[in-house]
């Protein structure tokens, strides 16, 4: 990486879409996405164009809600944005990882009791496919899932540690941090840094993330717009 250029972190879907998880990445134009039952994550390029706005819009369809997080820009004319949330990214600095002996891999088969618990517990968006991203490990109690965290968006040299949940009857027992570190060192293992994304509002869980060994990297937002339900027509 050269000096002044971007870092793969600053856009870690693009990094991601165009890297190690290129098999996933459904393309028009300058524009990757990952497919909807997998991830919403989608990748503009660095610096969009009127052309660029026009393949996500062809992409995701008239009048279609689609995330754009990380984009610092505005959106165009007849786009409406509609979720806006300021957030973080924290980047592994002295994480002590260590495997978790209670810890199971989750699968494919697993993905309904995933889904069950991620709706109760909204730590942000998993879909059916999500458990494809990469390694997901849960902790079960009585035979019931009831903490997970796995790996999201891959960018080269980085993985970020996603879907960290806890139900409430177990919280206050150290699983969230024990999976943390347990996901971390498997990133660790393969020679790659961790990092995750949270809500700048979100101080308790920052704290914690701190204490584990993160650090801030740098400010971001989750945003979310409306494609136009029509659009302009293409000057020739």
């Amino acid at each position: 990486m050269t000096a002044g250029s971007p870092h793969v972190l600053d856009n870690p879907a693009l990094a991601s879409l165009t890297g190690p998880h290129v098999h996933f990445a459904e393309k028009r134009g300058r524009v990757l996405r990952y497919p909807v039952d997998v991830s919403p994550w989608l990748a503009l390029p660095d610096a969009p164009d009127a052309g660029d706005w026009a393949d996500l819009a062809a992409l995701a369809g008239p009048g279609a809600e689609v995330p754009l997080t990380a984009y610092a820009g505005q959106v165009p004319e007849g786009w409406e944005i509609t979720f806006h949330v300021e957030g973080v990214q924290l980047v592994d600095d002295g994480l002590t990882t260590a495997p978790d002996p209670e810890a199971v891999r989750l699968g494919p088969a697993d993905v309904p009791e995933i889904l069950d618990l991620i709706e109760r517990t909204r730590p942000g968006p998993f879909l059916p496919r999500t458990i494809e991203m990469g390694t997901y490990l849960g902790i079960r109690r009585g035979g019931a899932l009831v903490a997970m965290a796995g790996e999201r968006l891959h960018p080269p040299g980085w993985t970020e540690i996603s879907a960290v949940c806890t139900d409430s009857a177990v919280r206050g027992q150290g699983l969230a941090t024990r999976l943390i570190l347990a996901v971390a060192h498997g990133i660790r293992e393969r020679g790659e840094t961790p990092f995750l994304h949270t809500g700048a509002k979100n101080t308790g869980a920052i704290r914690l993330y701190e204490s584990l060994g993160f650090r801030l990297r740098r400010t971001t937002a989750f945003l979310a717009a409306r494609v136009p339900e029509r659009l302009p027509e293409a000057v020739s």
